[in-house]
């Protein structure tokens, strides 16, 4: 119908009259949209009468697919007053669903208001089927999916191109072939199973099966298919690679050697790897559904802060748990954790043998210094004996004079009689010491160190090394700096270096010790030291000297020139291996007949040293106060004998025990004690017993303990408890009153007995 406005002088009745004679179908409505009038060829064309299609009743003849859109499109007309211009399929009077091109345009009148619409359908159907068909024919040429026709024999009756990018096979190759040609042998039965459904009249089937390619190769393919009258429509999408990537992930979940552990958001497991059982033995069935933390050895608070850490969205990096293990065994497993998707992924690693392993070999490594710091204090052996057989010369000499003299009452000279016993006993006590304190076992623990203070406490020491024919020489830098390393350690170091440096010159000759400032403004590509500022000490010898190839490997563990058994080859290995582990480096000079250099070059400490302040001495005030009670138990009866003398000039009442039972009867009687004097070296049943069984009557009985041992080694062991104190032998009669008011004051100051009456001091 042309799209110009009604003419407004055209009666109705001639308008209705000239739309009943066009063949076209003409119809009208209202300003509101509402249907009110249809020309007879519309309704014949319909089978409709006109009260079927009145008002919005006209959507009755529109296909269901189509009348959302329809209605759709007439509402934005009537809304904006533009023409309506709609393209749906209207049902012929035959059941026919035909398309239909339908316009309507609004008639306005002088002012520019709608005062109805007119309105015209066209018969579009041919003109649409080709449109479709073409839509269909790139459809079907353009899919990337394979597109085939069979029949419900399974004869291919079309393909699309895809079918020969995908496959390889042309067109002529496919068509009019069964399909089972093409399937896989395995999936031929299940495919035929699916082709009989469509066949009894199942709508939609969804499968999957694999098809040759023309390589030889096969595609897996995921089929969507529906049957129309005698033919069956199927699309099938190329599933290969994603099947693949997800077969790879399922293998990499069965076979990572790597637990992995999925858990929602409150810790629950929803899923583990075959590793998880492989690691700890719960099954996958035993574990789902279980809370992650009754897994846990001991307190599963700390996991439960990490589950809440999860749910905030932060993930956890190397996160270690004790995982108990079905056969009972602890399992240390090292974790890295990620939110994502409302689940925790977790990933952990069994670290129990790393660990484990580790351990072993840092005890072993401890093992293997304390045996080389052995066979140093072997080396010194010979040396050591000379020197303290002369220092009990003139102990015992000194004594032996002194009773001569008081037998014949010459006592004018007994002073230096005294002093000189004195002095040789504290020299004699100072060797014992630096030898119980260097050979006793311990961890490196790097810290401050003033090297020539060090040197010096060891002067004594290297001398006896030397054989009468060496010569020592100390050039030791006045400002030197502070080094930061393991004392101990170092000692052990400067001894191997100095009986390597006496083994090299057999016939004589110089040892020198020199220390010095270092600066390295760029790295030692030789060893990787960092550069910067290092405190040197160097060991330097007349001796033999070495050749090149004995320089390279004398570092080397077990490397050694020496005759066999005349040393293990570790002593340069642990001494280059401190100077690693200290963050410094070793190094040698040497040449046949020049003599060696040993260069340590130890790591520079920032801070100085506090200043060492000699302790308060003791004095004699410190004595007794009225009544107090020691009990002294030592099984030497010299010893015992002299304590029990000192303890009663200080004022003390005395009590004594020649071994341990004899002590703990004494201290389970209701007498009066206020001091527990105890050796720890006590044969059968030692100090340490003894004193256990007087905390058990007496729980806040003061102890000290007597020991020929160093003292830093039991303090470092965590011996001494709360109100327990420590001496070393032998001691002079002021350090022992000041240790002992000490122990007492320290302690509650109250007197000790089980039970029963106090008996009267003796």
């Amino acid at each position: 119908m042309p799209e110009a406005p009604f003419p407004p002088l055209l009666a109705e009745v001639q308008f209705r009259a000239a739309a009943q004679a066009l063949p076209g179908h003409v119809w009208t409505a209202t300003p509101a949209g509402a249907a009110d009038w249809f020309n007879d060829q519309l309704l014949s064309y319909t089978g409709r009468t006109s009260d079927d299609l009145l008002g919005d009743k006209w959507l009755s003849i529109v296909h269901p697919n189509d009348r959302a859109g329809a209605a759709l499109c007439w509402k934005q007309a009537l809304g904006s007053g533009a023409v309506y211009d709609a393209e749906f399929r209207i049902q012929r009077h035959d059941g026919a669903w035909i398309w239909h091109q339908v316009r309507g345009i609004p008639i306005r009148d002088a002012d520019g208001a709608i005062e109805r619409w007119v309105g015209s359908t066209i018969d579009c159907n041919q003109q649409k089927l080709i449109e479709l068909a073409a839509d269909r024919d790139r459809l079907w040429s353009l899919s990337r999916d394979l597109m085939l026709v069979c029949t419900f024999d399974g004869v291919i009756t079309a393909i699309n191109p895809s079918a020969t990018t995908m496959l390889g096979w042309s067109e002529d190759e496919m068509v009019g072939r069964p399909l089972a040609e093409f399937i896989h042998p395995q999936d031929v039965a299940a495919t035929a199973a699916q082709v009989a459904k469509l066949a009894r009249g199942t709508d939609t089937l969804s499968f999957e099966n694999r098809y040759r390619a023309r390589s030889g190769d096969y595609h897996l393919l995921a089929w969507t298919a529906v049957p129309a009258a005698d033919r069956i429509h199927a699309v099938g999408r190329d599933v290969t690679a994603e099947r693949e990537v997800v077969r790879d992930r399922e293998r990499i979940w069965a076979l990572s050697p790597v637990l992995k552990l999925v858990t929602d958001r409150q810790g629950i497991i929803v899923d583990v790897n075959p590793t998880w059982t492989k690691v700890l033995g719960w099954t996958r069935e035993e574990s789902l559904g279980k809370r992650s933390a009754e897994f846990i050895v001991g307190d599963d608070m700390a996991w439960a802060k990490q589950i809440d850490r999860l749910a905030s969205g932060i993930p956890l990096e190397e996160y270690r748990t004790v995982l108990l293990a079905r056969d009972g065994a602890n399992r240390l497993i090292q974790w890295t954790t990620v939110p994502d998707a409302g689940k925790f992924y977790g990933f952990g690693r069994d670290i129990t043998a790393e660990v484990e392993g580790a351990k072993a070999l840092g005890e072993a490594e401890e093992a293997l210094r304390q045996a080389q710091k052995m066979e140093a204090v072997g080396q010194l052996t010979g040396g050591i004996a000379h020197d303290f057989n002369n220092l009990l010369q003139g102990i015992s000499g000194s004594l032996d004079i002194m009773r001569r003299r008081i037998a014949q009452n010459r006592l004018g000279d007994m002073d230096r009689l005294i002093t000189m016993a004195s002095d040789a006993s504290a020299r004699a006590a100072a060797l014992t010491h630096r030898l119980l304190a260097f050979s006793r076992r311990q961890p490196l623990d790097p810290k401050p160190v003033a090297i020539n203070s060090l040197i010096h406490s060891l002067e004594d020491m290297v001398r006896r090394t030397l054989d009468a024919g060496i010569s020592l020489r100390l050039s030791l830098a006045s400002d030197l700096w502070t080094a930061k390393c393991d004392p101990n350690q170092l000692e052990n170091a400067l001894l191997n270096l100095v009986i390597n440096a006496r083994d090299a010159m057999p016939a004589g000759g110089t040892l020198t010790i020199a220390t010095r400032n270092v600066s390295f403004e760029a790295p030692l590509s030789e060893q990787g030291a960092k550069p910067g500022r290092y405190v040197g000490l160097a060991v330097t010898d007349t001796g033999v000297g070495m050749d090149a190839e004995t320089v390279r490997r004398a570092f080397e563990p077990f490397f050694t020139t020496k005759a066999m058994g005349q040393g293990t080859g570790l002593g340069l290995s642990m001494v280059y291996g401190f100077a690693r582990q200290s963050e410094g480096y070793a190094a040698i000079d040497s040449a046949p007949g020049d003599g060696t250099t040993f260069h340590l070059y130890l790591p520079y400490h920032a801070a100085a040293l506090e200043p060492e302040t000699a302790p308060d001495g003791p004095c004699l005030t410190a004595v007794a106060e009225v009544g107090e009670v020691v009990l002294v138990v030592e099984d030497e009866a010299i010893v015992r004998t002299l304590v029990v003398d000192q303890l009663r000039e200080l004022g003390y009442h005395v009590l004594q025990a020649a071994d341990g039972p004899e002590g703990v009867d004494i201290l389970n009687s209701s007498q009066v004690i206020n001091l527990l004097l105890t050796d720890i070296g006590l044969p059968g049943m030692n100090g340490r017993l003894v004193a256990q069984a007087g905390r058990t009557c007496r729980p806040d009985l003061p102890i000290l303990f007597m020991t020929g041992y160093a003292e830093t080694a039991t303090q470092a062991a965590g011996f001494l408890e709360a109100g327990m104190g420590l001496i070393t032998k032998p001691f002079e009669m002021e350090a022992l009153a000041q240790r002992v008011r000490d122990t007492m004051t320290q302690a509650p100051l109250r007197a000790e007995a089980p039970s029963g009456p106090a008996k009267a001091p003796i």
